[in-house]
């Protein structure tokens, strides 16, 4: 078996991208699309680089994307090999973002390349949407290339995100859809005061944990088919002065996100939040919306992806909403039919980040296969 996307991924991992650093990824993905025909637009927002290329102008428009930037790679002493070398051993590929997702990269492009050698005469459109900005703040990645594209006039009618959506093995499980996330910080305001005279001041903390245990037990919603019930977790609280437990705090924070379907708005998150925090009073409440959740209905993108997992692997993979973002929940707003499918996610993030070279290969050729069933003529 030929090893083109694990020679192409370890490439992408030797260049060091960790956002908002580009480190010359994007350019070794732009010149070796522009070999197969791919006409490539750099677009550079803010600090942050990233690439558009699109092969053809007319039929249907198949958009795969993705992400080159990824995570510190924490203390290298704690890896098995230098994060940035791309690694071989006991046929696992390792490097940072060698699952999430410059495999996932390569995967696509080394499957668009065989599936062009193999169709010279294809009259569709192909284009990689890839940012440089899904790791950070996603606020110059890939929102500002939809705007671009929305000014161009450029309409995508499927889109292929490869994230890292597998959970045991390859191909077991792809994304029709994300929870969307936000993030809260509660301050509750006291009167700071010596602990030895409590009733001079004005205890926030106390104030504070009995609306905190309510808030983490309150039943947002019930969920839905396609999502499960919204879950608010606490995940910083400060209050006082570290130095000293003799000083009662003026101020108590604490931070929180909740991961929420369908079944909910920001809206109505907020006005549940208030109605419990409003019993104290003595607050101010700042959110901050990262994402909408989003559902891709069944369609011909979801038939393509199921009908080749099954045909090159042998499997069938089952649809799932769950685990945390993606830049999906972007592109679903212009793009109806966007659907997720990537390497096993199990060492994303983690020390010694691997993935096995056969399974790079063979998501190469479920690529390649998903191309060839959806630009098939009955299906366009």
């Amino acid at each position: 078996m030929s090893a083109a996307t694990a020679e192409l991924t370890a490439q992408l991992i030797r260049a060091p991208s960790i956002t908002p650093l580009d480190a010359g990824c994007q350019e070794i993905v732009a010149q070796r699309l522009a070999q197969s025909g791919f006409t490539i637009h750099p677009l550079r927002f803010g600090a942050i680089k990233n690439l558009y290329a699109r092969r053809g102008s007319s039929g249907k428009h198949l958009c795969l994307a993705g992400h080159t930037d990824v995570v510190s790679p924490g203390n290298p002493g704690q890896w098995q090999c230098d994060p940035f070398a791309g690694t071989v051993i006991d046929g696992q590929l390792i490097g940072r973002g060698v699952a999430d997702m410059k495999g996932g990269v390569a995967a696509m492009i080394v499957g668009v390349e065989r599936f062009l050698l193999e169709h010279p005469e294809f009259h569709h459109s192909i284009s990689f949407l890839i940012t440089g900005d899904e790791e950070g703040e996603a606020t110059h990645g890939t929102v500002k290339v939809l705007e671009w594209l929305r000014e161009r006039g450029e309409k995508i009618d499927y889109c292929l995100v490869g994230e890292p959506t597998s959970d045991q093995q390859l191909g077991d499980q792809y994304k029709n859809g994300r929870r969307g996330s936000l993030n809260g910080l509660i301050r509750f305001h006291g009167r700071q005061g010596h602990v030895a005279h409590p009733h001079l001041a004005d205890n926030p903390i106390h104030r504070a944990m009995p609306l905190l245990a309510r808030l983490t037990a309150w039943r947002f919603d019930a969920g839905s088919a396609d999502f499960p019930p919204s879950s608010l977790q606490l995940t910083t609280i400060h209050a006082g002065d570290a130095t000293t437990n003799n000083v009662i705090p003026a101020q108590l924070s604490v931070g929180f996100n909740i991961r929420f379907g369908t079944a909910s708005t920001p809206e109505s998150l907020e006005q549940d939040i208030r109605a419990i925090l409003d019993e104290d009073g003595n607050y101010t409440l700042d959110l901050e919306l990262s994402g909408l959740p989003f559902l891709t209905q069944p369609g011909e993108l979801a038939i393509c992806v199921v009908e080749a997992t099954e045909e090159m692997l042998g499997i069938t993979p089952r649809p799932s909403t769950g685990g945390g973002t993606s830049d999906a929940r972007f592109i679903a707003r212009d793009c109806p039919q966007t659907l997720e499918l990537g390497l096993v996610g199990r060492t994303i993030h983690k020390v010694n980040e691997s993935a096995p070279i056969t399974d790079l290969e063979d998501l190469s050729r479920v690529y390649q296969r998903i191309l060839e069933k959806l630009f098939s003529s009955d299906k366009v």
